[in-house]
């Protein structure tokens, strides 16, 4: 994958000179002074880790598999949110490991962990690459106690929480988050645990209708291998061709059919995690009244546990048939509404988005169409052998919502291109354009309410940004709203993001929604996921991390405040 941008660089796509002068025109984009900097280019702070470690990691997973060349570091360094892909096009290689350790099986990567917890070594796990929240970097103030501050007040979730929200425990329990604070203090150095190496389908159980694998294995890897039984996962995000299983189960992944499939941890019957501490294997029936599950505990956790090292998942028959169809509704409203009609009557297609007026003006936004006044909001339907039975059901409750009928010709487009749209930022940042995009979840009568929100803190915070959204996920009791955002450059492009992301991020939790439905917490949602949990998930939270790191080297940084 592009180390600076994303996927096949093959693929890069340019801007067609009337988008740029849309852009010029309306958002006022101009092109960035300096040239993005070349993989030779970027700054890196020289490797801290000892040899006698390193040379005991290369005992472990074989001296090949232990790399500290500057290349293997940069593409190490971080994920593929857009502030990640503008620091590197700037040159700015901070938060990259001292080393990438590729480990061959679980038996590896358990006593790396070990050593690293001897050694103090920080541990970051890496799979596809794909994260946008921040999970993949070290920055140094993750190593050396950044880990206690937690703002007092984000929307009022934290009003008198004090700073260090282990602080109010017991002595007996402050011990169990040690590896949270003090203990992070002397970290030596950090490795990134790519878990390419483990890529096998280790077991299909077609009685069961499920598959074991192992967690390094991505996504279309993982269709083919599963397609040879007729089967599927029929898991397709954004991020489908490089993200990896174990980033999935990891991160609580939703893909582009979840009405029909549903999320990924839906698919997680049993999994594997091995930490610091020694080794879960949860999962030995497809419920249990056994206590609670502590599957939900591991299924994201994002790296801060252990390592997912194995993955039992439920599988599907492989459909024969696709079929993928437009509808255009009369407004976001009515399409919400429609949307929860079929959701709460057990009506759901296999896919079924719904994109806002703005977004369906852009993505339709045709030269021989632009100023015709097209007005509405678009919405995808996809069907397959499970769901093809309801195709007509579907359009009789979209039609009484006032939904027109647009054949399959703008569900054909949306498949063709539904993996393209980070290639497209790509170009927008060569542009002189920031585009970003942020998601949440809500129940059906607030969603209005958080739409709201969040469109007024990306207005108040960057001026005249354009603003896009799609429903992309939807349940019985509520929806998915899925943000894009497009804005000129001014000034520090990752500064100006930030500082907008934080506005949003505390309008979210001030209007009741979710910080995160399926990128994940990382970094960037951790003090907003606090105010969501509240003090005591924060200190439950903790003390779980201490019991299975208790020594702190696990993805320092992300998902615990």
């Amino acid at each position: 994958m592009l180390w600076s941008g994303w996927g096949d660089p093959a693929k890069a796509r340019d801007l067609p000179e009337s988008v740029l002068g849309l852009l010029r025109d309306l958002l006022g984009v101009r092109e960035p002074a300096r040239a993005a900097a070349g993989l030779a280019d970027v700054r890196l702070a020289p490797g801290r880790l000892p040899e006698r470690i390193t040379r005991a990691l290369a005992a472990v997973v074989g001296q090949p598999h232990v790399q500290t060349g500057h290349e293997a570091r940069v593409r190490h360094a971080r994920g593929k949110s857009t502030p990640d892909l503008l620091r590197l096009r700037a040159g700015d290689g901070s938060g990259a490991p001292d080393a990438v350790v590729l480990p061959g099986s679980a038996a590896e990567v358990e006593a790396v962990l070990r050593l690293c917890a001897t050694e103090r070594v920080a541990v970051v796990p890496f799979g596809g690459g794909t994260s946008v929240v921040g999970g993949l970097t070290t920055a140094s103030h993750d190593l050396a106690g950044g880990l206690t501050e937690v703002p007092h007040d984000l929307a009022g979730g934290l009003t008198e929480v004090p700073h260090d929200l282990a602080g109010g425990l017991s002595a007996s329990a402050h011990d169990l988050v040690g590896g949270l604070s003090a203990a992070s203090h002397d970290l030596v150095g950090t490795i990134a645990l790519d878990l390419a190496r483990l890529d096998r389908l280790v077991e299909v159980d077609t009685e069961s209708m499920t598959a074991v694998f192992e967690p390094g294995v991505r996504a279309p890897e993982a269709e083919r291998l599963l397609a040879e039984h007729g089967l599927t996962l029929g898991h397709f995000p954004q991020s489908f061709e490089y993200a990896t299983l174990g980033g999935f189960a990891a991160a609580r992944s939703s893909g582009q059919a979840s009405a029909g499939y549903g999320r990924f941890d839906d698919m997680v019957v049993g999994l594997t995690l091995a930490t610091p501490e020694g080794t879960l294997d949860l999962g030995r029936a497809p419920r249990s009244a056994a206590g609670p599950d502590l599957r939900q505990l591991v299924l994201g956790s994002e790296g801060a546990l252990g390592v997912i090292t194995s993955l039992r998942l439920r599988v599907r028959r492989a459909p024969t048939t696709q079929v993928y169809e437009g509808w255009r509704l009369p407004g976001f409203a009515e399409g919400r509404a429609a949307l929860r009609e079929l959701a709460q009557r057990g009506l759901l297609p296999a896919v079924l988005r719904l994109s806002d007026e703005t977004e369906t003006m852009i993505g339709l936004a045709r030269p021989e169409s632009i100023g015709s006044g097209d007005t509405g909001c678009l919405a995808i339907t996809g069907y397959d052998d499970g769901t093809l039975s309801r195709r007509q059901a579907v359009a009789d409750v979209l039609t009484g919502h006032g939904g027109t009928p647009l054949g399959e010709e703008p569900g054909r487009a949306w498949e063709h291109g539904r993996f393209s749209a980070p290639y497209l930022r790509d170009a927008l940042l060569a542009a002189g354009a920031t585009v970003e995009t942020l998601e949440t979840a809500g129940f059906w009568s607030n969603l209005p309410r958080l739409y709201d929100a969040v469109r007024l803190s990306l207005l108040g915070s960057l001026g005249s940004p354009l603003v896009m959204c799609h429903v992309s996920h939807v349940y019985e009791t509520g929806a998915c709203l899925y943000f894009t955002v497009v804005t000129a450059q001014h000034g520090d492009p990752v500064e100006q993001w930030e500082r907008a992301k934080e506005s949003v991020n505390a309008a979210i939790v001030e209007a009741g929604g979710t910080i995160s439905h399926h990128h994940g917490v990382g970094r960037d949602h951790r003090d907003a996921y606090a105010a969501e949990i509240g003090p005591l998930g924060v200190e439950i939270l903790r003390a779980v991390k201490g019991r299975l790191d208790p020594a702190g080297i696990m993805n320092p940084g992300a998902l615990v405040p």
